[in-house]
């Protein structure tokens, strides 16, 4: 049975009256069938299957009208043509491919032995695979035939990037704990836009919630075969579906819209949808992994490989997406279009960026597929963040992104790390700590690493992310405890930039640990929280660090779907006082304008007759460029004037004492301070009475205080 022609443009699967509309690339191919599975089991039962050879090619497009295929239905694709891999070819009917532009998948319960091709005696020809003969159809991934996802679109936030806090976090870890959400919708997209989540993300006062990978995910070969998944989902099988493991639904249909339902719930609540997308890579992993869509459909056509039709690996992770291919452009960009105008997101976190904007090896700031970005109207008003690094040669390319991608700031969380913790242990040894200079950069919005016309705003400081230690296993942990990932312990990095305070691992505080060690752990995540909040730049909060969530010590847990990702809700009095305090810091700092800058700070007067910025000494003179070069000075304020933008006028003194002892300060003399805040307070406080114009007073050693004037 043969099908309609029909047009080659849009791709995928679509329904209309009588059946669907078919298209799909395969560039190489000298045939190619549209699949549609019938009755059949996973558990190895004979699948129904009806294949229909797709009659129109255009450019590499293979396309047609099939009747009578019902909503609902799965589908895939059979491909055949030449056998060559040394040239990349795989082409290979035993293989039912999955539909790259699928908007419904059904993903197989784990990778099954049968999807990597031949058991390890197989046989080669040469160094290459030879045909497996095998079919795919019961362990595949199978696409379904939906309708657009149900609910009118939402008015977005469109939160500006002056105002934006981010809050990244993972759907099921967020939720699957917190005993709020009805024990059904916990670990869900209908957990998230449950009441009770949107409460706690209301009340810490965050605008913007990043998503860990939603796109439907598989893990990889090597995790497969012990019996774990890809928890943080950076694996991808399909770059148009969400994943249906984190959906209370469990019809393909139901997922699509519980996913949009979870957005609007968002957006009415005043937040806006960031997912963070991948992609540099897919689950394919090498050519000795599973050929699940692309790499059968047309390997060449969709991934970097070299002359012997191996893959080119800039991730780390086996492959390489060629963004340099027109498909793989106009995949992404298609992709990036269908979850802002049917699942009304607000933007993306690109994974492993640089693999997206190399040319033949080369990071390439004008590459065809950023150009397209910036330039592509849908894409105009959202939010586009990128890693900014990669394993390729020459792969850390902070800053080098330019308008109008913000940028993950490594340099950010590195720097504040090394001051707060490492260099803080050093000055308590009484070794030369470090001084002040790196902390300073970071402070006033890092102008060494992005350029003057794109302002600090280009920068999403953060001082830990999903990957890493969390913020309280920041100063609990000097060293990574992997064991449970099952690979002996050597995953993950082995340069934290954290310090244990003298004690390795958390416990119950105030009894094992001791009470000394438990409030200069507490006192140092209140350090950090500040120093991320009262710097200039876009702040992102990870999930759990406002109440001082611990993994353990293992600061990779990608593999683990279980208590020790999921956030626990369970709170210590401590852990609630740390809430309160995150609240109170986030809502300080959308109360002073200067600390949100737009642009670099320039020194000059604004309307209340200050600097934009000021940094002075403790004892009261500005700061002179010989004070920056000394690496045993710990201490500074630093003035934040009213920013032009805000009616108040009140500026915002951030008073840093990174010593090991007290420290006298002198207050500016040109106006009457009130301390608002101080890392030393174990919980909120009402501001003190203003102080006088240069009156003096003490800070205690490794303590932020927060001056505010008017």
């Amino acid at each position: 049975m043969s099908t309609q022609p029909t047009r080659p443009h849009p791709l995928g699967v679509r329904p209309r009256d009588g059946g669907v509309d078919v298209a799909v690339f395969a560039g190489h191919a000298d045939a190619v069938e549209f699949c549609v599975l019938g009755a059949g089991a996973r558990d190895g039962a004979a699948w129904k299957e009806r294949r229909v050879e797709l009659t129109g090619r255009t450019h590499g497009v293979w396309h047609g009208f099939v009747p009578d295929v019902p909503l609902g239905a799965r589908y895939g694709f059979r491909v055949h043509g030449r056998w060559d891999p040394r040239h990349g070819l795989r082409h290979n009917p035993h293989k039912f491919l999955l539909d790259p532009y699928a908007r419904a998948v059904v993903p197989p319960a784990m990778l099954a032995p049968e999807l990597f091709g031949h058991t390890v005696d197989e046989q080669f020809e040469g160094n290459h695979r030879v045909m497996d003969e095998r079919d795919s159809a019961p362990f595949a991934a199978h696409g379904v035939v939906t309708n657009a996802p149900k609910h009118r679109h939402s008015t977005k936030p469109h939160v500006p990037w002056r105002d934006t806090v981010v809050y990244e976090a993972h759907v099921r870890g967020l939720t699957k704990r917190l005993p709020d959400v009805p024990e059904e919708l916990r670990g869900t997209y209908a957990g998230l836009a449950h009441e009770a989540t949107l409460e706690h993300l209301k009340g810490l006062g965050v605008t913007t919630v990043e998503l860990l990978p939603v796109h439907v995910s598989l893990a990889e070969p090597h995790l497969a075969r012990r019996g774990l998944p890809n928890y943080w989902g950076y694996s991808t099988l399909n770059f148009f579906a969400p994943n249906p493991n984190y959906a209370a639904a469990t019809d393909p249909q139901g997922v699509l819209d519980e996913f949009k339902a979870m957005v609007q719930a968002l957006h009415a609540a005043g937040l806006e949808v960031l997912l963070d997308v991948v992609y540099n890579h897919t689950c394919e992993v090498g050519v000795t992994g599973p050929t699940l869509s692309w790499r059968g459909l047309d390997a060449p056509g969709y991934y970097r490989l070299d002359s012997g039709g191996h893959d080119i690996d800039f991730t780390g992770c086996g492959n390489s997406l060629d963004a340099t291919s027109d498909r793989v452009v106009q995949l992404v960009l298609d992709s990036l279009r269908y979850w802002v105008t049917e699942m009304d997101v607000d933007g993306f976190r690109f994974d492993l960026a640089p693999t997206l904007a190399r040319g033949h090896n080369e990071f390439y700031r004008q590459h065809p597929l950023l150009v397209a970005m910036r330039v592509d109207p849908v894409l105009a008003g959202v939010k586009l963040v990128v890693e900014p690094w990669d394993v390729g040669p020459d792969g850390w390319v902070t800053g080098g992104f330019g308008a109008p991608f913000a940028e993950w700031n490594d340099r950010f969380r590195d720097d504040v790390r090394e001051f707060w913790l490492p260099g803080a242990a050093r000055a308590l040894a009484g070794e030369t700590p470090g001084g002040l200079r790196d902390l300073g950069t970071r402070l006033a919005g890092s102008a060494d690493m992005f350029e003057p016309g794109r302002g600090p705003l280009a920068g999403v400081n953060f001082v830990t992310a999903h990957d890493g230690f969390t913020l309280a296993d920041c100063v609990a942990f000097n060293h990574k405890h992997n064991e449970a990932n099952g690979e002996a312990n050597r995953d993950g990095s082995d340069h934290n930039r954290s310090w244990n305070h003298g004690v390795e691992g958390w416990s119950a505080l105030d009894v094992e640990v001791g009470p000394e060690v438990a409030a200069q752990r507490r006192r140092s995540i209140r350090n950090l929280l500040a120093t991320l909040l009262f710097a200039a730049g876009v702040p992102m909060i990870t999930g759990g660090d406002e109440f001082g969530r611990s993994q353990g010590g293992n600061n990779n847990p990608y593999c683990l779907d279980d208590e020790t990702s999921w956030l626990d809700w369970d709170l210590d009095d401590w852990q609630r006082d740390l809430l309160a305090t995150t609240r109170q810091l986030v809502a300080l700092r959308k109360r002073f304008g200067g600390v949100r800058a737009t642009e670099f700070f320039t020194g000059l007067e604004g309307r209340n007759g200050m600097k934009d910025l000021t940094w002075f000494r403790a004892d009261g003179p500005e700061m002179q460029w010989q004070d920056w070069e000394d690496s045993h000075l710990r201490t500074l304020l630093v003035r934040f004037a009213a920013s032009d933008l805000d009616e108040s006028t009140e500026a915002l003194l951030l008073v840093v004492n990174g010593a090991a002892e007290e420290q006298e300060i002198r207050l500016p003399r040109d106006g009457r301070y009130a301390r608002v805040w101080s890392s030393g307070w174990e919980r909120p406080r009402d501001p003190e009475a203003p102080r006088p114009p240069s009156s003096t007073t003490t800070v205690d050693p490794l303590t932020v205080d927060l001056y505010v004037t008017g």
